[in-house]
């Protein structure tokens, strides 16, 4: 392959990755604005079969069916839960067809982090897996230790035993 080829291929690749990214952006806004507007069969259709959702509660681990339970009440009431991204970083593997992303959201509990994979079948991007965190500064952290020292304490002495 000579240096020609070689940069032409790596310009196709890179338009794959931007109309990559798009789609992956398009389908974090859409699950999203899914979950603002309680529509519940939107929300889960982007969702692989096999999605983990992992909360911001140490307990909260859930594969997409017990998910679905857990959320059902929430999207019946007309109201599910509002996040918007502030920023958003999405990396992709050299096939295209894995990607990872980290953001930042807006959300009632402030600010927090998504973090997640997407898996790309059948020519459509799902969410694999989703983690949810509560962004907490550095010099808060202190406090919010001894908050929830007592509840962390029985919920590794819990775990521990397992």
């Amino acid at each position: 392959m000579n240096d020609r080829s070689a940069v032409l291929l790596f310009f196709l690749w890179s338009l794959g990755l931007v109309a990559q990214e798009k789609q992956v952006d398009s389908v974090l806004n859409n699950w999203h604005a899914a979950a603002a507007a309680a529509d519940f069969d939107g929300y889960f259709e982007l969702m692989s079969p096999d999605a983990v959702f992992i909360g911001t509660d140490a307990t909260e681990y859930w594969k997409v069916a017990e998910f679905k339970d857990f959320a059902k009440p929430y999207f019946d009431r007309g109201k599910a839960w509002d996040f918007t991204p502030v920023s958003r970083h999405i990396y992709f593997n050299e096939d295209l067809d894995i990607a990872w992303f980290d953001e930042l959201l807006d959300t009632q509990m402030k600010l927090c982090r998504g973090s997640g994979t997407l898996r790309k079948s059948a020519g459509e991007w799902k969410i694999a897996h989703y983690v949810l965190s509560i962004a907490v500064p550095n010099d808060q952290v202190p406090a919010l230790i001894a908050l929830k020292k007592e509840n962390d304490s029985i919920l590794v002495s819990k775990l521990k035993k397992r």
